[in-house]
């Protein structure tokens, strides 16, 4: 089912009562008043928060699923992992995505009698899935944006007797719905698009798979993996914007990145909507909008790096997903990339202005 960013805007005006303020508030405390049996009240700031409430019942609106939120992305994917696994189990994950995910699987999880199997998004299905407990899948991959055949893994790996894992965070519930196509955990970092004003960090595990929410809900108390009010309320007021957010930056990135695969300083792009790009056709078949990440190659490390720091409009910064356009070069954090390979993330800036200084700043190399 396609979300519905309208009637999530009316969730909570719709359930008020005369007096009540439109506004979400923000409920900062630790303590709850409990006199007598605490049988069905808020009880305490590890447990319950009404802002984080409402933020869930939002997020599970978009997601059509129940939702339970996070302090971090990487909260979010610990969370997930850990209510999945055990000593003994055998997980699969991208060897191209996000790279901390592959930090907390061999640092960690692997010392916990877990067994860890690496494999690249562009050969995923080849070995088949029989053994493996937990298969985690990242689509489009980040940074290099190639794609799954999300709904053939889903299906492959519960017939092996598996349930997977998707990281959703590059294309938010209304670019792409893994749950609708098949994938029994989303899980995603609302710190990017979801929030998209870059002063936040959160995360939300997503399922239709009550056991698995139960288990994660337990992790989420007994860890105290649990995210601060004031995130939630600003995450919360971000995804109030977040379709026009998102459909600006999606609209915007598929200008900028047909310019630039004509723009001779360019030596390779990746953009799922440009009809030549690898992963084109997967996208259009599970994927909504093409997204508002793209990547370029330059000549050198030099030139990416002038072009990144001369550019007015790009902000040189790791994460994505703002309404400020950013951009970095991945291999300085140990990507398996060219040096001159970058990852560029387009804001809302109005395109035209947008171009203009790019162009302008791969003129200049």
């Amino acid at each position: 089912m396609a979300p519905k960013p309208g009637e999530m805007l009316h969730l909570r005006g719709n359930a008020l009562n005369a007096g009540d303020p439109v506004a979400l508030p923000l409920t900062q405390s630790s303590m709850y008043h409990l006199p007598g049996a605490p049988d069905g009240l808020a009880t305490y700031g590890r447990v319950d928060n009404p802002t984080w409430v409402h933020l869930e019942h939002v997020l599970a609106h978009l997601e059509d699923a129940p939702c339970l939120v996070f302090p971090s992305g990487m909260g979010a994917i610990s969370a997930a992992l850990f209510a999945t696994i055990k000593a003994g189990s055998r997980i699969l994950i991208p060897s191209d995505g996000y790279y901390v995910t592959r930090v907390l699987a061999d640092r960690f999880l692997s010392g916990l009698g877990v067994s860890v199997t690496e494999r690249p998004t562009t050969a995923f299905t080849e070995g088949g899935f029989d053994g493996f407990d937990v298969v985690f899948v990242e689509s489009p991959s980040n940074p290099g944006l190639d794609m799954m055949d999300l709904p053939a893994i889903a299906l492959a790996v519960r017939a092996a007797g598996g349930i997977t894992i998707a990281d959703n965070t590059t294309m938010t519930p209304l670019g792409q719905r893994p749950l609708d196509l098949g994938v029994d955990v989303v899980v995603a970092s609302d710190t990017k698009a979801m929030g998209g004003h870059s002063d936040l960090l959160m995360g939300h595990v997503s399922s239709r798979n009550p056991q698995i929410m139960e288990r994660v809900e337990e992790w989420r108390k007994v860890s105290g993996a649990i995210p601060g009010p004031h995130e939630a309320w600003l995450l919360h007021r971000g995804l109030e914007t977040l379709d026009v957010r998102f459909d600006r930056m999606c609209a915007s990135a598929q200008v900028v990145a047909e310019r630039l695969a004509d723009h001779p300083a360019v030596k390779a792009i990746r953009y799922p909507g440009l009809p030549s790009d690898p992963a084109h056709a997967l996208a259009k078949a599970q994927t909504a909008r093409f997204g508002f990440l793209l990547s370029i190659t330059l000549d050198s490390e030099d030139k990416a790096e002038t072009f990144i720091n001369a550019c007015p409009m790009l902000r040189p910064a790791t994460s994505f997903g703002g309404v400020h356009s950013s951009a970095e070069r991945r291999a300085r954090w140990g990507d398996d990339v060219d040096p001159a390979f970058i990852r560029l993330s387009v804001g809302c800036e109005p395109v035209e202005e947008l171009w203009q200084a790019v162009n302008a700043s791969l003129n200049a190399l």
